[in-house]
């Protein structure tokens, strides 16, 4: 795997959560540069050396809603 991605929405209680696609990795944090090393952390826990993806990317989804 060369690649492994997230889909990050913004938590309702306020923060952040990162859930993988393709694999079993959820993570959650208060800010943008806590998540970016609690997914750094959680995939270094998840894959060994060798299955290790070069490449972590983020997609953020942020819901907004306005009156009609």
């Amino acid at each position: 795997m060369t690649q492994v991605h997230f889909i990050v929405e913004e938590s309702p209680e306020g923060g952040y959560l990162a859930r993988a696609v393709g694999a079993d990795i959820f993570t959650e944090a208060d800010d943008l540069s806590t998540l970016h090393e609690q997914v750094r952390d959680a995939v270094h826990c998840h894959f060994d050396e060798a299955e290790m993806p070069s490449l972590i990317r983020l997609h953020i989804t942020r819901e907004e809603v306005i009156a009609a």
